[in-house]
């Protein structure tokens, strides 16, 4: 068990640490050579040029404006300058929104931290002062004035919910604000339809566009079906990379005409008969050109490269709200209509995926990810028995003579155990994407989330209960389960104060030294001028090269989340924790800020669609803390006050579910009151918009840009005279006066979509 000294000797190394990075930071931001590492956002947006390439060599690389260096620390009041409205036009609604967690973090804690210290401290003070003479943090603050923590996780509890309930309506009115009076989007008009029947009277193109027009008439627009493209797009993008190669050889050898570049066609170029760079590379071109025509021709012919799924756009958001959100056959699980993602949102892969085979990869998916969480506890089991040094001891005896240096013990038990534990975690986010990539996820936006959503398991069953009790994985499952619900909360209730310190060393490894780092992006910053200088060709590599990627929701979220956790946990029972998560907010708020406006670049805009999930964490976190309160003083003398306990949970939940009813419609539905009056007031300011031009190409796989589109109808416009039923290839329905759109123009080129097994 650590002691003061080695909670110190770990806070000296975070904090010096983290000085160290900001110090480094703060140097090589405005070194004209790292520009484009820490300013990557500005020129994606086309606002900021590079500094190289003006001015002498030596002030290309180094910055000689001495006076700059006196004010390095003038990013931190420059990222706290830019206003919320301002930032979300600059970064977007989930950006300014995903820092407002910070901010609640700072709302429910630095109050809680003030009135701990102020009276559950005071209170508790002699018997903690008797456990600090014995040179340890072992605090078992409930065993005195238990009357006092139990008004406290009243007020706590209380404090809580407000702040939630608070920033909810906030998120809820900015949420509604941003879809009121943002630009025109094509996820607006349009719906996603999955798991379209098939017919054996009409191609998959006729179908839908027969079942739209009969079914919402006076608001269906186009449709555009969704073809397997994946070894298409495979090589385009294979394509793309030899092309790259065949602009650095011309402009090598535009700068000298004298010798035509060469290369070796062997492994990295290292072996291998010589070729003509340009020859070799533009031959690689046309090969490829004529593997992408015929397997474009062969998707295009074939009906099995249709799958049953269709981005459907309609005239009014009103339309298409009211079919996303309404059932559209009497067979529930025919016809699945859903919000269409933002175009730069989709993953394509995906949508190839048979609708049949979701759930049994789900089902996989979900054994997979058990396995993963339990087999894991064996590393976090090692982790947490670094943490005790009679452990070590006992295990390798003969390095006990070093192990008992007072500085080495220090380091061991005060700081090893948080870094080895942040080494341990670095693959799993990877791990967990490629799970919900496999489970079929169709947008960047629920994968994100959905990752987000089992990283914070993994965070709770591993990080908080694997910490808090030691034992193998399968042995904590079997306790577990031959042991009552009712004893549960007591096992992890008693274990929690001894873990006080490891929680301690965690946040500073993890909350202090890691935000600072973050802010520092050594990774990225080596791997630019790695790729810079070696692999950089062309302007467009330089681009790729400083590709800053976005925040990472589904990292990031999950690990605030455990900082929730551990402050409503530890908040009754050793407030001492308090005091570190607040400077990790407050310093996450700060340096994550900077960054929005500077490096990161959200790829998509759910409009904050993620806040329930953050508000449900919290709440979990909330329950689990009175839970195991209630656990803990039950083994005390104070067993007769945690039945006065089993109030808050119930009214945790009593209000979770009153913020689910009252504030989460806002975010999964679309009210058709606000539909209805922006639709209007589209009208009124754009009468002659062309719609059907603006979603031509919206939904159109990436791979087929470039292809001319043989179902655009150039020449017509949307009428309001438009046939309210067309015809149709089945029996029963021949009657129809008129022919569809899609049946007229495309029956020569859907003639082998018209396949009977289809």
């Amino acid at each position: 068990m650590a002691t003061l000294n080695d909670i110190g000797v770990a806070a000296a190394i975070n904090i010096l640490s983290a000085v160290a990075f900001f110090l480094a930071f703060a140097i090589l931001r405005i070194q004209p050579v790292n520009d484009r590492v820490y300013f990557p956002k500005w020129y994606l947006k086309g606002l900021r040029t590079s500094p190289l390439r003006t001015g002498a060599f030596v002030s290309k690389l180094v910055n000689l404006d001495f006076r700059s260096y006196v004010r390095f620390l003038n990013w931190m009041p420059a990222a706290l300058q830019m206003p919320e409205p301002e930032l979300i036009d600059h970064a977007g609604l989930d950006s300014a929104v995903y820092l407002r967690i910070y901010l609640v973090g700072l709302k429910i804690f630095v109050p809680i931290a003030l009135l701990a210290f102020t009276i559950i401290s005071p209170i508790s003070w002699l018997q903690i002062f008797q456990y600090l003479r014995k040179n340890t943090i072992f605090f078992h603050c409930v065993y005195c004035r238990f009357w006092t923590h139990l008004v406290m996780a009243y007020a706590f509890t209380f404090w809580t919910c407000y702040i939630l309930k608070r920033e909810y309506e906030i998120v809820a009115k900015m949420r509604l604000h941003f879809l009121a009076t943002e630009q025109q989007r094509p996820d607006q008009f349009t719906v996603l339809v999955r798991n379209i029947p098939p017919d054996p009277d009409e191609s998959i193109t006729e179908l839908v566009e027969h079942f739209f027009l009969v079914n919402h008439p006076d608001h269906y627009l186009s449709h555009q079906v969704v073809y397997n493209a994946n070894k298409l797009a495979k090589l385009v993008n294979e394509k793309k990379k030899v092309q790259n190669w065949v602009d650095y050889y011309q402009n090598k050898y535009s700068r000298n005409q004298s010798r035509r570049p060469s290369m070796k066609t062997g492994f990295l170029g290292l072996w291998g008969s010589r070729r003509d760079a340009i020859d070799f590379y533009t031959a690689k071109i046309e090969r490829l050109s004529r593997e992408m025509a015929l397997e474009s021709e062969r998707i295009m012919n074939s009906s099995k490269s249709i799958m049953p799924v269709a981005f459907v756009s309609f005239k009014s958001r009103w339309g298409a709200a009211v079919c996303a959100q309404t059932q559209q056959s009497r067979n529930p699980t025919m016809w699945l209509t859903e919000w269409a993602p933002e175009p730069r949102a989709v993953y394509w892969d995906n949508l190839a995926i048979p609708f049949v085979y979701l759930t049994i990869r789900r089902l996989i998916i979900f054994v997979a990810f058990f396995f993963l969480t339990f087999f894991f506890m064996i590393p976090i089991a090692f982790v947490q028995s670094l943490a005790n040094i009679e452990g070590i001891e006992k295990a390798v005896p003969f390095l006990k003579p070093i192990i008992e240096a007072k500085v080495i013990k220090s380091f061991i038990q005060g700081f090893l155990p948080g870094i080895a534990l942040k080494i341990f975690l670095i693959f799993l986010p990877s791990i967990l994407m490629l799970m919900s990539k496999f489970e079929g996820f169709i947008s960047l936006s629920t994968l994100e989330r959905r990752s987000a959503t089992r990283y914070y398991i993994f965070q709770f069953i591993n990080v908080f209960l694997g910490s808090i009790i030691t034992g193998t994985a399968f042995q904590q499952l079997h306790s577990f389960i031959h042991q009552s619900a009712n004893d549960i909360p007591r096992t992890i209730g008693v274990s929690i104060p001894m873990k006080a310190t490891f929680f301690i060393t965690y946040i500073m490894v993890d909350g202090w030294a890691g935000v600072a780092g973050e802010i520092l992006r050594l990774k990225p910053l080596i791997i630019y001028h790695l790729k810079n200088f070696f692999l950089v060709k062309t302007e467009k590599d330089r681009e790729e090269a400083m590709d800053p990627g976005t925040i990472g929701f589904n990292t990031g979220e999950p690990q605030i989340q455990l900082y929730f956790l551990l402050g409503l946990v530890y908040a009754v029972v050793t407030p001492i924790l308090l005091p570190f998560i607040v400077v990790f907010f407050g310093l996450a708020y700060v340096v994550y800020r900077h960054q929005i406006i500077n490096v990161y670049n959200q790829e998509y805009e759910s409009a904050a669609a993620f806040w329930p999930d953050v508000h449900g964490r919290i709440i979990i976190a909330l329950i689990v803390s009175q839970l195991l309160l209630m656990g803990l003083l039950s083994t005390k003398d104070a067993a007769q006050s945690t039945p006065l306990l089993i109030t808050l949970p119930v009214l945790t939940i009593w209000f979770h579910m009153f913020c689910k009813g009252r504030y989460e419609p806002a975010f999964v539905k679309y009210p058709l009151q606000e539909a209805m009056m922006k639709d209007t007031l589209e009208r009124a300011k754009e009468p002659n918009l062309n719609l059907k031009g603006f979603l031509k190409e919206a939904y159109v796989h990436p791979v087929f840009k470039d292809v001319n589109d043989n179902n655009s109808d150039a020449g017509s416009e949307d009428s309001e005279h438009e046939p309210k039923l067309v015809a149709t290839k089945r029996q029963s329905r021949k009657n129809t006066p008129l022919p569809s759109k899609q049946s007229e123009h495309n029956s020569t080129r859907n003639a082998g979509e018209h396949d009977p097994d289809f």
